[in-house]
């Protein structure tokens, strides 16, 4: 691990306790590479840790073709969960907690047993999956969405050392089988104070949300990472961030699936 990564990580650390944006990292650094952006996340992993933050599962973002147009890439990303990322179904969201919170309606699978390899397979997940649930993902940022000097917006690498700007979880009260449901046909419209502001289907997850989770397990597995029983897997978003401001009340409505609430402070 570089200097550049230990700094980078203690910034954004403090980014996210003061409520202070920082620069783009690509802008610090801009021969940086996506192996780069994982080890600056690793690093606040480890700092985390160390603080007695758990893991309790992981997020997979940039799942969807449109998201992965917008930025130039071909290929998803992920983050981490930790236990003061949990948030019950209905809750509010303090208002000095993030610092421009949005969120995204996902399909959440729960292992009920390790999941690792770089040779996973879909019936590996399958076998893996203690159930599924709808769920609220909430964004945030510590790194400035386009720099306030040149104008250049972040890529996905800032994003990645950003811990994929994970910030909050919320599951519905739904459990299913895995096999209860189609995943690719699950769908959720998800409204802000009452309007409808996205819709979409679980097909938008590299076709199938279960993909999405053997995607994670095998780049996990270049990692020396693994899935462990009992943790969630936020298989990915099927509609663009929603802006959170203060005030928001955030339904996703999945349907026979199920439904899931959050508030904004």
């Amino acid at each position: 691990m570089s200097a550049f990564h230990t700094q980078a990580a203690a910034d954004l650390l403090e980014a996210e306790a003061s409520r202070q944006q920082i620069e783009l990292l690509t802008l610090r650094n801009p021969d940086m590479t996506m192996d780069d952006a994982y080890e600056v996340q690793n690093a606040i992993y480890r700092a985390k840790l160390a603080e007695g933050r758990k893991v309790i599962g992981w997020k997979i973002g940039l799942t969807s073709k449109a998201m992965q147009y917008a930025l130039n890439i071909d290929i998803p990303d992920s983050g981490i969960l930790f236990d003061d990322m949990a948030f019950k179904n209905g809750a509010t969201v303090p208002k000095d907690r993030f610092i421009q919170p949005r969120i995204e309606a996902e399909i959440a699978l729960v292992m009920k047993s390790d999941l690792s390899g770089e040779n996973v397979t879909r019936a590996d997940v399958i076998a893996a999956t203690d159930y599924v649930a709808p769920s609220i993902e909430i964004l945030d940022t510590r790194i400035h969405r386009v720099d306030p000097e040149t104008g250049k917006a972040r890529t996905v690498l800032d994003t990645i050392s950003d811990n994929a700007a994970n910030a909050g979880v919320v599951l519905g009260t739904a459990r299913h089988t895995v096999g209860a449901f189609d995943l690719r046909w699950v769908g959720a419209i998800t409204f802000r104070n009452g309007e409808v502001e996205e819709t979409g289907l679980g097909a938008g997850v590299l076709n199938d949300p279960i993909e999405s989770v053997v995607w994670l397990a095998r780049r996990m597995a270049s990692y020396g990472q693994s899935i462990k029983a009992g943790q969630i897997i936020l298989s990915g978003s099927f509609i663009r961030p929603v802006e959170c401001p203060s005030g928001s009340e955030i339904t996703a409505d999945f349907g026979d699936f199920g439904s899931v609430e959050i508030n904004f402070a």
